[in-house]
């Protein structure tokens, strides 16, 4: 595990306990509330720069492509 020290707002720092106050979760749940909020907005960040680089395709091209890449996923290994 590595520490982090962060700075919040004291009106963030009030929402995020009472949010987990009224779950029934304790202090030290938000360091798991943390780490899971950052993985979403981690992933929401790199599925946005995706999008991004594809937005100039057309829509047919794009659902040739994924189907192309779900194909080779599903292939066996070997």
């Amino acid at each position: 595990m590595t520490r982090w020290t962060v700075s919040v707002s004291k009106n963030t720092d009030i929402a995020v306990r009472s949010f987990l106050a009224q779950r029934g979760m304790k202090k030290g749940d938000l360091s798991r509330f943390i780490e899971e909020a950052v993985k979403w907005r981690v992933l929401d960040q790199t599925i946005a720069e995706a999008r991004g680089k594809f937005e100039d395709m057309a829509p047919d091209e794009l659902d040739a492509l994924i189907g192309e890449a779900v194909t080779a996923a599903r292939q066996p290994a070997g």
